[in-house]
């Protein structure tokens, strides 16, 4: 067996795909897209934890890694939000409910909900499709409510039609008890009255204390600058985690190609926390 860093050992049927019936596809912007997704039996493909990965195929198409958006509270299905960036994406985009896809998975390991997360004061800092991976974290949060501190959600975009699960963040996120939300978008726009700027700038503003545990996902320039950020506020890089799941390849440490030093991505992350990477040779 493979060795997986999710807490055991990956089971020999990970690697089988498993044939996946579309039964929803939501649009979140102009190129981005939620897949719904369950077994043909109707039921759910298989159990994940927030922060874990799964391969979605269509045969003949293409095969890619995409975090599961979706939080493993729910029992019922599996999400997946999808940017239309090439040959595969582009094909899932022109699909409809009711066609089918294979799904292989969970790979990777989690972010650490049940113990370093339990009872922290939690922040989330989103960029763009970066809140995908945090989106399972967050609903996993809310669903086990009394588990966890207070909950600040800063996510930001491009612009306001680049905001993904809006209509969530609105409607449930915000209207949640001990949930705060910002929202920033990068330049004014009409119909638009909320903040403006960059997600880093606007971490600033806002002035956070530093009794909080930090989960930061979005394009690497955002958590660059993110990063320096938090710790100019005064954040140790111990509180911060984040998921590095665009360098995963094969899942389970055979292609070599997340290899960097003593790491593999896919075996010892994609989440990791920011010491961690600090560790990795400077060329990461």
């Amino acid at each position: 067996m493979c060795e997986c860093s999710c807490g055991g050992k990956t089971k020999p049927d990970t690697l089988i795909p498993m044939i996946g019936v579309i039964t929803d596809i939501r649009t979140e912007t102009p190129d981005v897209k939620t897949f719904r997704v369950v077994g043909r039996d109707g039921k759910k493909l298989f159990e994940h934890m927030p922060g874990q990965c799964a391969f979605v195929s269509v045969p003949g198409v293409g095969e890619a890694m995409f975090s599961i958006t979706s939080s493993p509270t729910n029992t019922e299905f599996q999400e997946f939000s999808i940017k239309r960036c090439g040959t595969l994406t582009d094909y899932l985009h022109n699909m409809t409910a009711g066609e089918e896809i294979t799904v292989r998975g969970p790979y990777g390991n989690s972010f650490p909900v049940e113990t370093a997360l339990k009872g922290q004061n939690l922040l989330f800092i989103a960029g763009g499709i970066g809140l995908a991976p945090l989106r399972s974290v967050i609903n996993y949060v809310l669903d086990k409510r009394d588990s966890y501190g207070a909950v600040d959600i800063l996510y930001g975009s491009r612009s306001m039609d680049d905001l993904v699960q809006l209509k969530e963040i609105r409607e449930v996120w915000a209207k949640t008890p001990g949930v705060d939300v910002y929202l920033t978008i990068d330049r004014e726009q009409e119909g638009w009255d909320g903040h403006v700027g960059f997600v880093p700038s606007y971490l600033k503003e806002l002035e956070f204390a530093t009794d909080k545990t930090v989960l930061v996902c979005g394009p690497p320039i955002m958590i660059k600058f993110v990063l320096a950020a938090l710790t100019e506020m005064g954040f140790d890089k111990t509180q911060v985690y984040t998921t590095l799941e665009l360098r995963m390849k094969c899942g389970v440490g055979k292609c070599g190609r997340c290899n960097i030093g003593s790491k593999y991505v896919c075996k010892d992350g994609p989440v990791f926390r920011c010491d961690e990477i600090d560790e990795l040779p400077p060329e990461y």
